[in-house]
């Protein structure tokens, strides 16, 4: 255990955690040349394609330090956006230490400060290391004087480096093993081992990923899970060097994974124990805290045939990522699907993608929104996040919006775009203050429902990508709520519904009946696209039908044969209009979601 260390690299976006990852995998041997490519770690299609790390990845890494011992580091990669940061508090309850990035050009951003508090929060011994000093804008002094006065840690002991060209890769690693402490546990104690993620591999069934606290397993023990008693037979243990690598046994401190069989996905719980069924550890691990969901949107398959694949691939994808939470739903457009709950849009938009790759299914989504609290006549009070569960408006008293707490930083000259921004966004400037000369933090207070929607990138087009965005939930708020409807030829389709501030519903309606104008198919008859907000319509478009000209064939004559031939065409269509069903494709739902900017 002397010769293990434990650590994950947490920084803002963009600011080299997976270059660096590199880096060390590079240094450590494990992969040729040949078969070794740029953001190895990133092992999802989408992650190569945005340039984002969306899953923390776990690698073992053999390093010779100074003094000339073999150590093993264990390094767990972890995304940088907001909506993954329950991926990154994971990971470092596997962790004895943390290296901070920092990128020289950009300074301390607003999540390398929540990944800092969530590091703090672990006890976790925390590696300060300024990242690009080969960029020509690089100011290392200026990010030292952040590191001081943001982070309060030492200045004189982060490390500059460059992970693009492998500057100071051997001093930050001999400083992990210098700095981190060694995994503390008895190998020789009851086995106690943490679940913190898993995948599943249609051979082999599900494979746990665990960092044991204390004790050994071996392929052959019978394990049991302590959050449902279910037990299952070790087939084989090992580590994570890019493949897996077959170990003969695991011990205290070490990270690795565990394939035994089991078949049942749902048996498999993050932040659950595991511990042997004959030798038992007296109490379990404290798992990890319930990921919130604060986006809300149901998914349904455009075939209602593909509903059992649909549930099926949610129950694999919920093994890999913890954070995602859903119900059974219906909709009498739809048919049959599933209300998600997520930790934002960004969260939203790669389940998504996840769901149509991964598992070959074509999903329509309804438009997201926000958890509303209720007060009704009769003294409940109700929570919704779904429209069609919306009450009658004359049985609600008062209704509460979730509020959050935003902290922005940019540099100066962008401060009048991002106050106006969010002043029309309902927002209310709570403060602000210089961090340096020239970058500010402004905290505005926030309805989340405002933010869900276009909001990270507005403000990334308004500060030219050099904004940067946390937030966190602080409580409920009144608010004036309607739920706006979509009526397609007089009929409403529930899937396109939406619970909107009431100042916001006619543009929102507005908005959303020139989107679907755009959307769906003419027809022979006229077809009426409307917003209404219960019996009151606010906004309309009109579709114009295909016009055959009846006429062509009259040339001169009586004026009257004319309209006679018009009014048996309008009778026909009256007719055609009566038994017409409108067929709306799948990128109308898809449109009523994008922003006018888009």
């Amino acid at each position: 255990m002397k010769k293990l260390r434990n650590f994950s690299i947490i920084a803002h976006i963009d600011h080299g955690k997976s270059t660096l990852s590199d880096r060390f995998i590079q240094r450590a041997n494990i992969i040729s040349e040949r078969d070794f490519h740029d953001q190895i770690l990133d092992t999802m299609d989408i992650e190569k394609e945005r340039g984002i790390t969306i899953k923390s990845q776990t690698v073992c890494l053999p390093y010779t330090a100074e003094d000339g011992e073999e150590y093993y580091l264990n390094l767990i990669d972890t995304p940088g956006h907001v909506d993954f940061s329950y991926e990154v508090s994971r990971a470092l309850a596997s962790c004895e230490g943390a290296v901070l990035l920092i990128d020289a050009s950009q300074g301390v951003e607003a999540q390398t400060l929540a990944n800092l508090y969530l590091a703090l929060e672990h006890d976790l011994e925390i590696i300060p290391v300024i990242n690009k000093i080969d960029l020509p804008s690089a100011e290392i002094e200026r990010v030292k004087g952040q590191i001081e006065e943001d982070l309060g840690l030492d200045p004189e002991t982060a490390i500059p480096a460059s992970a693009k060209d492998g500057t100071g890769v051997d001093e930050i690693l001999n400083a992990i093993i210098k700095l981190i402490p060694p995994p503390k546990g008895d190998p020789d104690a009851p086995l106690k081992a943490l679940i913190f993620d898993s995948s599943y591999d249609s051979f082999r069934g599900t494979i746990v990923h665990f960092r044991i606290f204390d004790g050994k397993v071996k392929p052959g023990d019978v394990i049991r899970f302590m959050y449902n008693d279910a037990t299952y037979k070790v087939e084989e243990v090992g580590v994570f060097q890019i493949g897996r690598i077959v170990r003969p046994e695991l011990a205290a401190g070490d990270v690795g994974y565990m394939i035994a069989g089991i078949k049942t996905v749902s048996d498999t719980r993050c932040g659950d124990t595991i511990t042997l069924k004959n030798n038992p550890c007296d109490k379990a691990t404290p798992g990890f805290k319930e990921a919130k969901p604060v986006v809300f949107s149901s998914i349904y398959p455009v075939a209602s045939d593909g509903y059992e694949d649909l549930t099926v691939a949610l129950e694999k994808l919920k093994l890999n990522d913890a954070s995602l939470i859903y119900e059974k739903d219906s909709s009498i457009a739809l048919g049959f699907g599933f209300r998600c709950g997520f930790l934002g849009l960004l969260h939203l938009e790669v389940v998504q993608e996840r769901l149509e790759r991964e598992y070959d299914l074509s999903l329509i989504l309804t438009a997201p929104s926000v958890r509303y609290e209720l007060d009704l006549n009769d003294g409940t009070s109700v929570v919704i996040d779904n429209p069609s569960l919306y009450p009658d408006p004359s049985n609600i008293i008062r209704a509460r919006e979730p509020f959050i707490r935003a902290a922005v930083i940019v540099p100066d000259r962008y401060m009048g775009g991002v106050m106006k921004l969010c002043m029309d966004r309902r927002g209310i400037n709570k403060n602000y203050q210089y961090l340096t000369s020239n970058r500010l933090e402004m905290i505005f207070e926030l309805p989340l429902s405002e933010v869900i929607f276009d909001f990270y990138d507005r403000l990334k087009t308004i500060t030219q990508g050099y904004g940067s965005f946390d937030y966190e939930i602080i409580g409920y708020r009144e608010t004036r709520v309607v739920k706006l409807d979509i009526l397609i030829n007089g009929e409403r389709v529930d899937a396109l519904s939406q619970l909107v501030h009431e100042d916001r519903a006619v543009e929102r309606g507005r908005t959303a009946c020139d989107k679907l104008k755009d959307e769906i198919p003419r027809q022979m008859y006229k077809i009426a696209i409307q917003g209404a907000i219960g019996g009151k319509i606010v906004s309309r478009s009109t579709i114009s039908p295909f016009r055959k000209d009846v006429t062509a064939k009259c040339y001169g004559g009586d004026v009257s044969r004319k309209r006679k031939l018009l009014e048996k065409q309008k009778k026909g269509k009256k007719r055609m209009k009566m038994v017409g069903k409108v067929m709306i494709p799948q990128s109308a739902f898809l449109s009523v979601l994008k922003s006018d900017s888009d």
